[in-house]
This record gives structure tokens, sequence and C-alpha cells, in this order.
């Protein structure tokens, strides 16, 4: 079996960070690992407070898992300050890790910034040893300081987030107006990926879980493109079968095959 280390933020309601990632490796036939580097208190309505881990136990959980485990791809999520990512960029370059995906989780959907103004910079260093990186159009703009609205603009935007030193850079269109087309840049090329909007508020979690889609078909052999491709499948699955949560935006249906073989009525709140 493959194995996928995700290094992220705990979502304490489930939908998004560390535990989709995990929900995602299990439903693609990886087993995940995780390093938590914050803890948020947060639930369908949104982000109430973080708590960040200290440096030095984000550096303990990696050393525990590369001193003991293979691990096959890499996912990042969640890192919010200066000293952590300096840490996880440190570590991951003395383990050799392949296959790493980078998801620049900035600030939630509910508005909360996740991602420390000053740590942006130490971002774009840890973005220089991934295989990918995953933004989204507002994310994008941050590491780019362009105003991004067209396809055109997404490539111009993917053109300049390759010159940090990533091997490929996938933007997603999910916050265009009626659409969602993603542009990868890949080899000196780009493929346009359509997609189309899916008519619900159950979003939660759509970004982490793409990423570690990516990384566990990574991990499974398959190269960028196609890793891409086969995400953007597993994702426009979960979003069309997201379901309501509590009182807010609820989560993607990540393990949507075995609810149903469960019998699980997963559309009931």
């Amino acid at each position: 079996m493959k194995k996928v280390l995700t290094i992220a933020g705990s979502d304490s309601c489930g939908g998004a960070g560390i535990q989709a990632d995990i929900k995602t490796m299990d439903a693609l036939g990886v087993y995940g690992m995780s390093v938590i580097c914050a803890v948020t208190a947060q639930n369908t309505m949104g982000v109430e407070d973080v708590q960040d881990m200290t440096p030095d136990i984000v550096r303990a959980q990696i050393d525990a898992i590369f001193t003991d485990i293979e691990v096959d791809a890499v996912k990042i999520g969640m890192v919010s300050s200066p000293e952590i990512i300096r840490v996880i960029k440190e570590r991951l370059i003395f383990y050799k890790a392949k296959k790493i995906v980078v998801d620049p989780v900035m600030v939630s959907k509910s508005g909360y910034h996740l991602l420390k103004k000053k740590a942006i910079d130490e971002l774009k260093g840890l973005i220089s040893i991934a295989d990918i990186v995953t933004p989204n159009i507002p994310e994008a703009e941050v590491l780019t300081g362009l105003n991004i609205i067209t396809e055109e603009d997404m490539k111009n935007a993917a053109k300049n987030i390759i010159k940090m030193g990533v091997k490929s850079v996938l933007i997603k269109g999910g916050h265009r107006c009626n659409d969602a087309t993603d542009i990868l840049l890949y080899k000196e090329n780009f493929l346009v990926i359509p997609g189309k909007k899916i008519d619900t508020e159950n979003t939660h979690g759509t970004g982490c879980t793409l990423s570690s889609s990516i990384a566990s078909q990574l991990a499974k052999g398959f190269s960028i493109k196609e890793s891409v491709i086969l995400s953007k499948k597993y994702i426009t699955k979960a979003i069309e079968n997201s379901f309501a949560l509590g009182k807010g935006v609820g989560p993607v249906g990540h393990l949507i095959d075995l609810y149903k073989r469960g019998g699980t009525d997963y559309g009931e709140n």
C-alpha cells in the first residue's frame, strides 16, 4: 500500500484540513498519515479560533514519520507561521521527500485568515521545492500580485508562480462566475481542464480534498497530468454528493461510495 503524508491543520468539524485529507486518502486506497501544524476551533459556520503547534512538535512529528515509514507523497495544506514553514521545508529537504503537493491555504471560506501575512515569503520558499502547487484564484492573486479574471489571466499567474521553482502549477477556477475550469501548467505546456459550477452551497473542504487526491494519485504512480485529471473527476463527484451538515456550509462527499454501500442517508442533517 502506498503511504501519503498530510502536513496541515486540524478541522474540528471534519470537513476540511487533516480530516478531509485522511478521508480522501482512504477513499483512493492509500494509507494516510498526518503532521498537525495547527488546531482550529471551527464548524460549518466558520473558524472561531486557531492554535498553532510549536515548530519543535512539528519537527518531531515529521521526524517520527520519516525515520520509520517510507513516504510515497506529501500534501501540505494550512501552515500559518514563518517558523513552522521553515521547519517543514528544512525537514522535507533533509529526508529527500518526493512528490510534494502544496495547497497554499490562506483564508477560510468564512473569511478567517489562516496564513499570517509575514509568512507569505516563506510559503513561496516552500512552493519552490514542490512538484505541484494548487492555488485558487484569490491565492494566486496574493502569490503573484496579479488581478485574475479571465483564463488568460490564470495562465499568466501560472507562469509567474512557476518562476518560484515549483515543477507545475494548477490554478483552480472555482471562484470565477459560473465556471469551474482549471488551468494546469506542466512541462511548459498548458492544459485547460473544463468544469461547470455545481449548484450547492456545501463545498467545505474542496481545496484540501483536491490536493490530497493529487498527492494520492502521484503516490500510486500517475503523472502530474494524470493525477490532476483523475482528481478533478474525484472532486467533481464529491461536490455533486456534498450534503448539509450543521447550520452553515456542509462538506463534500469524500467517502460517498462507502456511505452508499453502508446504506447511510448521508443527506440527512
